[in-house]
């Protein structure tokens, strides 16, 4: 049998309706009806008994179709995988993450993902801010969400996936503590604490931990711890302050520091960043995938 006339075959004996199969197969009536009367004829037995009113599967067609049923699954899916591999679904995707309020929606859309695109595999696993392109760089990630700017010739940028307001993380016996609001300005009046690394761009720590304020005023920087939660325990301590994005106080909250929200400063934003070297289907389709299922499982696009 050919692979048109197992499809016929197998659609009438759904469908045991000659216009139905004929629309659902896109064919003629006449067709089908053709393809039908050139199996009875090759194996010499009936295979539907019909009537102007009724169409039914004679014992020879059941047993046709019960033994043609599983050949075509699995021809079906050996060719989804041969289409898959071509796109390049396949594989183990590595997805990196600087931030906690982004993993929680990585997770979920990584098992939607899967769902979607058995065939593919992902991994998640977090990024230090010390060594932020390290681990894409080294070919550990595909792909992953991180802080904006990002400014590297070796990487694309891709879309924006979060915007959350930035507050200053005071001690709670700070002056600001007590405030319903700070500004930039404010900073001239503090000592800053920053994630820092001879890996991090100087751009990015010049955006997030500035020097100056926008009138021009110094901002003295205090120590420089590597991982982000020493920046918390720093502050905590007394020994500065420190910008967040206000969605981060949910998960790292505590009763020594105080997060109060900025009145003038930008958002902070997070998206994809990939090598541009390193482009690939799977790549492409997580992005959409995120873009697509982030809005309705968490994150504020």
């Amino acid at each position: 049998m050919e692979r048109h006339e197992i499809e016929v075959f197998l659609a009438l004996a759904e469908e045991l309706h000659f216009r139905r199969t004929s629309e659902r197969l896109g064919l003629a009536q006449g067709r089908v009806s053709q393809t039908v009367k050139k199996l009875e004829r090759r194996f010499g037995v009936p295979l539907f008994e019909r009537t102007s009113r009724h169409v039914a599967l004679t014992p020879v067609g059941k047993q046709l179709r019960d033994d043609l049923l599983p050949a075509q699954e699995q021809l079906l899916r050996a060719v989804d995988r041969a289409m898959a591999m071509g796109r390049g679904m396949t594989g183990l995707l590595r997805v990196g993450y600087s931030g906690s309020m982004i993993a929680e929606t990585l997770l979920e859309v990584a098992d939607a993902f899967r769902r979607r695109h058995p065939d593919c595999e992902v991994e998640i696993r977090e990024v230090q801010l010390y060594d932020p392109f390290g681990p894409i760089r080294s070919g550990q990630l595909d792909v992953q969400v991180t802080e904006f700017p990002v400014d590297e010739p070796d990487l694309t940028v891709g879309p924006l996936v979060l915007s959350s307001p930035r507050a200053l993380m005071v001690p709670a016996g700070h002056p600001f503590a007590r405030r319903a609001s700070v500004s930039l300005e404010d900073l001239a009046e503090a000592t800053l604490i920053a994630v820092d690394g001879e890996a991090v761009p100087r751009y990015w720590l010049d955006h997030h931990y500035p020097r100056r304020t926008p009138s021009g005023a110094p901002v003295a920087h205090g120590p420089a711890p590597t991982y982000w939660t020493e920046v918390l325990n720093l502050v905590g301590l007394g020994r500065g302050v420190s910008p967040a994005c206000v969605d981060a106080e949910r998960y790292y909250a505590r009763p020594d520091v105080i997060w109060v929200p900025f009145d003038d400063a930008p958002p902070i934003e997070y998206g994809f960043v990939w090598p541009t070297t390193g482009e690939c289907a799977r790549v492409r389709a997580f992005v959409d995938a995120f873009r697509t299922l982030g809005r309705r499982v968490g994150g504020r696009p």
